[in-house]
């Protein structure tokens, strides 16, 4: 109650300064447009249709500006107003943005509309706001960035300027924010995969369809084969289904109604008519119905590593965290409902196994359950009570961490998101375990019981990595960039002193390739100095040293990541010593 009073707080803060904000856009610029200026998580912003565009260097004129304001302790002024009259004063001033707002109102009955002046400004706004603009610490805010957005987000719509800023109670807190912005930025996976040469989003390519470069790659090949070897050590098989499907498969699957939105505009090849697929799931299905299935065949576990497509908006687009077309560490589970709970630990403790090999400490789990209404969930309420109550049962004798949202499942089932706490302890969601009544129904899936008559199984869908792309983004951010030696795209580095030791060093480099390793020469005309810098930049977890002691001896000299001293090692003890790390996923 304490934590939601003060974010209730902070947010009449954050509303507050962007109309302070918008009073101060309007001194400078007179004719500009208003659009919407909404509190934010850690902030606000403020979208203007201007005579210009911004430059950053604008931002600390419009901050001194804003101080005005402030000092100057203006009322934050209500006034109700009717809704017509609303209408032709906007309509006069020339505020389009404001008068398409108060005609979606009227249309949606309201007579009577709230205006909040401030200065000379005038915005429609149905608050609340604190009492007077004096109440904001000068020195607590802060305005961010410059960006562009769309008008109702719609790509189709204008394109405006956005000015994002952020307020606190006070400078201490504000400071405190502002050093964990210069973190994120440091820990930003786009800045950290372009120097790292991971990935690249190439715009003759497409939007949201990233490219792996050979070093994100080997990283995303190692997870494959972990993940793989993982799954087919619990009895998974694997299947791969084609990136377009028929229209039919899902119309069946119900995406074409539900999700027509996120897919991709039709292909019509030979007189039928094709969609890329937004979903691995409807193709699974299909494959399950291939034969008749007995109850003594169940569990049956089907693993895909498939590419799905979804339309999003370009605005949306950011990095590998939301993209267009990825690849999901699929599986499908079809089991009897006695099967469901122990299907449901193997997964669990599956996927707390994963976490442990990669490192991953911080992270609980959300508990998603059906809601009240009888229209928004499809099945039986019998299955949900059991799913719901296995899945509950399951977390509390496991005793992992995890809170209940109630009216947060999917349509068709309950669902367990993992969510990852990041060092500023906001919460990503990066896996997630799901059971599903409509795909069965749907599809008409079936075994055959103990007593010889037709079933419908369960089906729980389980993305243990969710997609590789979002979730390398959380990989390089949590680690920034610096990879455990098992998945690092670069394990180690070797750099002769001279020209005089490269010989030495490629046979070094042959062996090490031949053992399978992850391994660059760094033999250029720079000096020692200069390439231990650029290899350090790279953030391998070991580079090797080679001179004259070291080609006499048949030893390499080691220098691992973020640790001043050097040992020197015969050539197979490294060797031994690297792989072991590997192997125990450090």
């Amino acid at each position: 109650m304490k934590d939601e009073k003060k974010q209730n707080k902070l947010n009449l803060l954050r509303h507050s300064t962007a109309h302070i904000l918008a009073t101060a856009v309007l001194k400078f610029f007179p004719e500009a447009k208003f659009a919407i200026g909404p509190a934010i998580d850690n902030g606000f912003y403020y979208d203007f249709e201007l005579p210009r565009t911004l430059i950053p260097e604008d931002l600390p004129l419009l901050e001194e500006e804003m101080k005005k304001i402030i000092k100057a302790n203006f009322p934050f002024e209500q006034k109700l107003v009717p809704a017509q009259e609303t209408f032709a004063k906007f309509k006069k001033l020339n505020q389009e943005y404001k008068v398409e707002l108060i005609e979606d109102l009227i249309k949606a009955g309201e007579k009577e509309l709230s205006l909040y002046k401030l200065d000379g400004f005038v915005d429609l706004c149905s608050g609340p706001h604190i009492e007077s603009s004096g109440e904001i610490d000068p020195q607590a805010f802060k305005l961010t960035t410059i960006s562009s957005a769309y008008w109702k987000g719609d790509e189709k719509r204008e394109s405006l300027q956005r000015i994002y800023g952020t307020v606190f109670e006070n400078k201490a807190n504000l400071k405190k924010h502002l050093f964990e912005l210069e973190e994120a930025k440091k820990r930003n996976h786009r800045k950290i995969g372009k120097e790292l040469e991971l990935f690249a989003n190439i715009p003759e390519i497409g939007q949201g369809l990233p490219v792996w470069l050979p070093k994100g790659y080997a990283m995303r090949r190692v997870l494959e084969d972990y993940m793989i070897k993982l799954e087919r050590s619990y009895g998974y098989e694997h299947i791969l289904t084609p990136h377009i499907n028929k229209k039919e498969l899902f119309e069946t699957s119900g995406h074409l109604g539900f999700y027509n939105e996120s897919m991709y505009n039709p292909i019509e090849i030979d007189n039928e008519t094709f969609y890329l697929k937004p979903m691995n799931c409807p193709a699974g299905m299909m494959v399950y119905k291939m034969k008749p299935k007995s109850y003594r065949e169940l569990p049956l576990k089907m693993g895909e590593l498939g590419t799905v497509y979804r339309y999003e908006k370009s605005g949306e687009l950011h990095g590998l965290q939301r993209v267009r077309g990825f690849t999901q560490n699929d599986a499908h589970i079809f089991c009897t409902s006695a099967q469901l709970k122990a299907e449901f630990v193997e997964v669990l403790e599956m996927l707390l196994r994963f976490y442990k090999d990669l490192g991953f400490e911080n992270y609980k789990f959300r508990l998603s359950l059906s809601g009240d209404s009888k229209d928004k969930y499809v099945g039986k309420r019998t299955d949900w009570k059991k799913a719901e109550e296995t899945m509950r049962a399951v977390l509390k004798e496991s005793k992992v961490d995890f809170y209940e949202e109630k009216d947060e499942a999917a349509f068709y089932g309950p669902k367990l998101d993992v969510q990852a706490i990041n060092v500023f302890g906001k919460e990503d969601s990066i896996s997630t375990i799901q059971v599903d009544f409509n795909l069965p129904e749907r599809f008409d899936l079936n075994f055959i019981n103990q007593t010889g008559e037709k079933e419908r199984p369960f089906v729980i869908h389980r993305a243990l990595i969710g997609s590789f792309e979002r979730f390398f983004s959380f990989l390089i951010e949590y680690y920034t960039g610096k990879f455990p030696t098992w998945i690092a795209p670069i394990q180690l580095g070797i750099l002769p002193v001279s020209e005089k030791f490269d010989n030495y060093a490629k046979s070094i480099f042959k062996t090490m390739k031949k053992e399978e390793l992850r391994v660059e020469m760094f033999n250029s005309d720079d000096s020692l100095g200069k390439r231990i810098a650029e290899s350090t930049k790279l953030k391998i977890p070991y580079l090797l040293i080679i001179g004259e002691k070291e080609e006499q001896e048949g030893t390499v000299t080691i220098r691992k990541r973020e640790q001043k001293e050097q040992k020197t090692l015969k050539i197979e003890k490294f060797v031994e010593m690297i792989k072991q790390e590997i192997k125990l996923k450090k």
